[in-house]
């Protein structure tokens, strides 16, 4: 039986506007009306309207692109940069409905706050649950090894991550997400902007493959991570992201976890497993006659079949429908 059902939104890295990473979720036996958890808050209402159009019946075939965003119950943020965040901050004052929670790290919603300052952004959040007036709520998920109820039926772990560095050379913290459906125990991988552990000063997506790996493939057969340039760019041009090379290494990083759980060699030891590139970053000089993310997709998935790890890529698109 399913556990979910989750519409890609926008999947793109930028800096087209109209294709940032958001992703609507919902448990597999529940209506999109009945409440939807935004993982991600990049694109808003104009790359909803878009999706809408282009996949009628999408969504339960709703009267307007406004009223689906009304649907949101919550948002799951990985990181504070404007293509996760600028489809929430945007719709912050226009929508109906009861007040929304923003689900992340501490750290991550000072960050957002600094956005809601009254300057750059009217204040439209409160860390105050009892404040009736705020169409945000602040909910703070703390780093640990449980998992926090966000929605009916649906918990949430969170593990810290590394996306490069900043100006002053501090690691700039992203977050990955394990999504639990808590009736079945299944689950769902959702990385935010990934640093190559091999380039990191301070590496941490080995931790979050130790965990996944015991539940591979029974409980986890699904993981979204991002890939933003194609093959060749230089490390010191990543910026903090990730390229075809260095995902293929991080998936043999997670297989040859869970080969020393079972003892065995990682040849297909990733079979069952699907995982969804995201977070493409636009070719803008036209260097390549296909779209950037089934490039890059192309490249991640040679590089992974030389290894025979068994994993399935597939390259995220926009409108599209998943049921994990």
């Amino acid at each position: 039986m399913p556990a979910f059902d989750l519409v890609v939104i926008g999947c793109g890295g930028g800096p087209n506007e109209t294709n940032l990473s958001s992703y609507f979720l919902k448990t597999h036996d529940a209506s999109w009306n009945e409440g939807i958890i935004s993982i991600e808050a990049g694109s808003g209402l104009g790359a909803l309207e878009r999706v809408l159009q282009n996949n009628p019946g999408l969504l339960e075939s709703p009267r307007s692109a406004a009223e689906v965003l009304s649907w949101i119950r919550s948002y799951l943020i990985t990181h504070a940069h404007l293509d996760h965040v600028s489809g929430l901050v945007l719709a912050a004052g226009s929508l109906n409905g009861p007040t929304r929670r923003i689900l992340s790290t501490r750290d991550v919603l000072k960050d957002i706050q600094g956005i809601f300052s009254d300057r750059l952004w009217p204040n439209l959040a409160s860390w105050n649950s009892r404040d009736p007036s705020a169409p945000l709520l602040y909910s703070q998920l703390t780093i640990s090894e449980r998992y926090a109820p966000v929605a009916k039926d649906v918990s949430v772990r969170v593990m810290p991550i590394s996306h490069g560095q900043t100006s002053t050379q501090q690691t700039y913290d992203s977050s990955a997400f394990f999504v639990r459906h808590d009736p079945s125990s299944k689950q769902l991988l959702f990385f935010g902007d990934v640093e190559p552990d091999s380039l990191s000063t301070k590496p941490r997506t080995i931790d979050v493959w130790r965990v996944a790996a015991p539940m591979i493939p029974r409980a986890l057969d699904t993981i979204f991570i991002e890939c933003s340039y194609p093959a060749g760019r230089p490390n010191e041009q990543l910026y903090g992201h990730l390229s075809p090379e260095h995902l293929a290494a991080e998936l043999s990083a997670l297989a040859q976890e869970v080969a020393k759980l079972r003892n065995n060699g990682t040849a297909q030891v990733l079979r069952g497993v699907r995982v969804y590139i995201t977070h493409c970053k636009d070719d803008l000089a036209g260097q390549y006659h296909e779209p950037i993310h089934l490039v890059i997709a192309t490249q991640v998935r040679n590089l992974v079949d030389q290894q025979n790890l068994g994993v399935e890529i597939i390259a995220a698109e926009q409108g599209m429908q998943i049921t994990i």
